[in-house]
């Protein structure tokens, strides 16, 4: 699963997006032609530029100053006119929809007076529509954020000197956490808060994910303490119960008989064990041994422990914890021709990987039909993949 990760620590902007998906990769000329499709008048050029020290893309929209608000319909009007794919149409009147309900819910109004003035502007039409046009390009199938910073303050809009953050902001803010910084500055503008809110489904500081590129996108304003950037983390999606942390018990043993060890293999999985394995090793002087290993989760070490102790001669046990990665696990009964048997399923980013028919149920059915255990594995795969 392919996921886009907003780290928005000094908030979010239309502009910012767009430098980000730039420098993540995003052509420039797919973003070039889809707002000259708007005709609306609007260039856009990119520079590469540093923030206190710290590369970014900068976005500079070149839009004719207007003087007229425009209307939800209009903007649809210049959305569905120009050349867009159905897609990339869809996610940008999302946007601008879920901008015009947030504004009508701050003023009191229904969603068809609302009239945009800043976000109605030529500008921020096309950081909308180039944000929509770089998330289909990437092909994202899911968006998380970290937590918004607004920063404070006044701002002076069309209404006026308005508190940060806007009412506008604030409503589209609605359900999502915010960061508390202390910058008196207009951090998260309307059209940020449109975007970031419209796609992202999962609020997180950091996602568990595999990350394969960091795009950052600058903002126009230089901020005293920190650099005025958005970076977007790309990447695979990491199952959270893929990976973990287990505890791995040792110790080298040379005066036991197979009997034993097994008899302390049966006891210490009967209590909890994830795995007991043995490794044949040779001690000191030329003694033929085993290392016993028992693999297990934090709480079961004590007990696990108090069982090696009990069943073998050992003076002492080896931990160490290990880093696990697991495939996504399905337990399932195969329909077979012989009747049921039980395997496991293993997944990997949503594609099956491997099928592990029970031992204990396919050699029940060699025994049952006295066949070869073999067959009865191969009948289990041969259906488990159907």
């Amino acid at each position: 699963m392919k996921v886009l990760h907003f780290d928005c620590f000094s908030g979010i902007s239309g502009d910012m997006v767009l430098g980000a998906l730039i420098d993540l990769g995003v052509p420039e000329e797919i973003i070039c032609t889809a707002i000259h499709s708007l005709n609306i008048n609007v260039k856009v050029t990119f520079e590469k530029i540093r923030k206190n020290g710290f590369a970014a893309t900068l976005a500079i929209i070149d839009a004719p100053l207007e003087n007229k608000h425009r209307y939800l319909h209009q903007i649809e009007k210049i959305v569905n006119d120009s050349s867009l794919s159905l897609d990339q149409k869809s996610l940008s009147l999302k946007i601008f929809r879920r901008l015009a309900n947030a504004e009508a819910h701050a003023h009191g109004i229904s969603i068809d007076k609302v009239h945009f003035h800043e976000v109605g502007a030529a500008d921020s039409i096309a950081d909308i529509v180039a944000a929509a046009v770089g998330f289909c390009w990437l092909e994202i199938d899911k968006f998380t954020s970290r937590s918004v910073p607004t920063g404070h303050g006044s701002v002076k809009c069309e209404h006026g000197i308005m508190p940060i953050p806007t009412p506008g902001t604030t409503a589209l803010l609605e359900g999502a956490p915010v960061a508390s910084v202390n910058i008196a500055k207009e951090l998260t503008t309307p059209t940020g808060a449109a975007i970031l809110t419209t796609v992202v489904t999962e609020w997180m500081e950091s996602p568990h994910m595999t990350i394969q590129k960091v795009g950052c996108g600058a903002g126009t304003m230089d901020l005293p303490t920190q650099p005025n950037m958005l970076r977007l983390f790309l990447g695979n999606a990491v199952d959270k119960n893929s990976e973990d942390t287990v505890w791995v018990l040792e110790t080298n043993l040379d005066d036991i008989s197979a009997e034993h060890v097994a008899f302390c293999t049966e006891s210490l999985m009967q209590a909890g064990a994830l795995d007991v394995y043995t490794v044949p090793i040779t001690m000191k002087k030329g003694r033929a041994g085993v290392i016993l290993s028992v693999i297990c989760n934090t709480e079961m070490i004590d007990a696990l422990q108090m069982i090696v102790f009990r069943e073998t001669a050992t003076m002492g046990i080896r931990k160490y914890q290990a880093n696990r990665t697991k495939l996504q696990r399905e337990s399932v009964v195969i329909q077979t021709k012989y009747g049921p048997v039980a395997a496991k399923k293993g997944w990997m980013e949503n594609k099956l990987n491997v099928i592990t028919p029970e031992f204990e149920d396919c050699a029940r059915v060699a025994r049952t039909h006295n066949i070869p255990l073999r067959e009865v594995y191969a009948e289990v795969i041969r259906n488990a993949s159907v």
